[in-house]
């Protein structure tokens, strides 16, 4: 039994490996995978690369980009999710902001520096077009985090994924004055160079299995329900973000890499753009 470590975010994307996970199907073939999950997100997943404290982790596609190019020792292995990750822009329930305009010279929480709520409040600055140079932070690491940042008054905006926050908007504690959608596909599955080069058949049969699972994970009985109860959500909201979501199983291509590296280099989120074979490999 080969052990392996993988981590995500404990969000409704990422069911697909849990049901896996508990129908044995990964032991099944001999891979002992251990599943963390990290709330803070990105940021911790790729610290967590670097430490090897994780093998695997199934990642935000610009903040793995990004930290590949600041020296990651990881590839990309494949897109796990085709569809946009909509971003909610979400402020205070009680604050006065209105609008995303309102927002601008603000400060936006983020779970972390590099961390896909950094990265995408640039792509939000830029598309209103704001000096981006004139953002500032406030380092929240979780939702619980943000929560109590944005109650105190600390910073003014949090960004994150509109349906796992969709909860705090219902409940009265946040509002949301607009989306971001990412211009790429949202998450990436990326492995540690030093496992792809000791176990890349392991690797290519974790893959195998989760892809079926994902190509027939809509068709799955009452899984709307399943999803509503497990990560508390409405099922009408379930229905709605399955009806948008769309899994992979195919590689990142040289083209959407380029398009990606592009508006990060413009954004000067990175300062050069790496090749393809530096940050994507085929398993």
């Amino acid at each position: 039994m080969k052990t392996i470590k993988i981590a995500g975010v404990p969000e409704h994307f990422n069911l697909p490996w849990h049901l896996s996970i508990e129908n044995n199907e990964f032991k099944d073939v001999g891979i002992d995978l251990q599943w963390t999950n990290v709330p803070e997100g990105t940021g911790k997943m790729c610290q967590m690369l670097r430490d090897a404290t994780t093998d695997i982790a199934v990642i935000l596609t610009e903040g793995i980009v990004k930290d590949i190019n600041a020296g990651n020792s990881s590839k990309i292995v494949q897109v796990y999710v085709d569809s946009p990750l909509i971003w909610g822009i979400h402020v205070d329930a009680k604050s006065n902001y209105n609008s995303i305009s309102d927002l601008q010279n603000t400060k936006v929480a983020i779970s972390r520096y590099g961390s896909g709520s950094q990265l995408m409040a640039y792509v939000n600055a830029n598309n209103q077009g704001w000096n981006t140079e004139n953002l500032k932070f406030e380092i929240v690491n979780t939702i619980n985090g943000a929560v109590e940042s944005l109650t105190k008054g600390e910073s003014d905006y949090f960004m994150w994924e509109r349906f796992m926050t969709k909860p705090l908007v219902d409940k009265g504690i946040f509002r949301r004055v607009g989306d971001c959608p990412t211009p790429w596909p949202c998450f990436v599955i990326a492995v540690r160079d030093e496992v792809l080069k000791k176990h890349p058949n392991t690797i290519a049969q974790i893959l195998e299995i989760i892809n079926i699972k994902t190509q027939n994970f809509k068709e799955i009985e009452n899984i709307d329900s399943i999803l509503a109860e497990a990560y508390h959500q409405k099922t009408e909201d379930i229905q709605e973000w399955l009806s948008l979501t769309e899994w992979s199983n195919k590689p990142l291509t040289k083209e959407m890499l380029n398009k990606i590296q592009n508006q990060l280099f413009n954004l000067k989120i990175i300062e050069k753009k790496g090749t393809f074979a530096e940050i994507v490999k085929a398993v």
